[in-house]
């Protein structure tokens, strides 16, 4: 019935077993003295909040378990400090599709020697069993329909090559005017 880490860890500990607990959240450096741990065991804690720091000086850190807790993302920096990171158990936690859940995934993207498992949307609705990736993928492969070009006063996809000559001369003889050069590329 552990509510937090507790404090008084050896700290030449390999193994941390700290499985069925309550601990809902990790603060900061809460491993710092434990830098020896291989394998820490968080299943099943309702964990829903990891500080960025929380992990903080566990560079061995071969294994870790946070699965079957409350986890929709990680914040920017949470896996930082795992180099050696090996296994992430990351099943049975409701991961909330939306922009927060990149950084996770380019992490394990770029850290491609860590075996993971469990990484499934569950939230929002219109993502739910989609995996985190093809999440991640379709995010970037939708473009807003309202999206005005860049520059819209000199550049329109709708105009013939007549009507862009014209429009590309009016705005060069316009741009000279104000002693201004200025490069169209494309």
């Amino acid at each position: 019935d552990l509510k937090k880490v507790p404090g008084n860890i050896p700290p030449d500990i390999a193994k941390l077993d700290l499985s069925s607990n309550k601990i809902r959240q990790l603060r900061a450096k809460e491993f710092e003295d434990v830098s020896e741990l291989k394998i820490l065991n968080l299943n099943s804690n309702g964990i829903a909040y990891i500080d960025p720091a929380a992990f903080s000086g566990l560079n061995n850190l071969e294994e870790l378990d946070l699965s079957n807790n409350s986890l929709q993302n990680f914040e920017y920096g949470v896996l930082e400090d795992l180099y050696f990171l090996k296994i992430l158990w990351l099943r049975e936690n409701p991961w909330r599709c939306d922009y927060n859940i990149h950084y996770l995934f380019y992490w394990l993207k770029h850290h491609y020697n860590v075996h993971y498992n469990g990484l499934e949307c569950k939230m929002p609705e219109e993502y739910k069993g989609w995996s985190v990736g093809k999440y991640v993928r379709s995010y970037y492969e939708e473009c807003p329909k309202d999206k005005l070009p860049i520059y819209p006063e000199t550049f329109d996809l709708d105009k013939d090559d007549e009507e862009w000559e014209l429009h590309k001369e009016q705005t060069v003889q316009t741009v000279k005017k104000h002693g201004v050069i200025v490069t169209v590329i494309g």
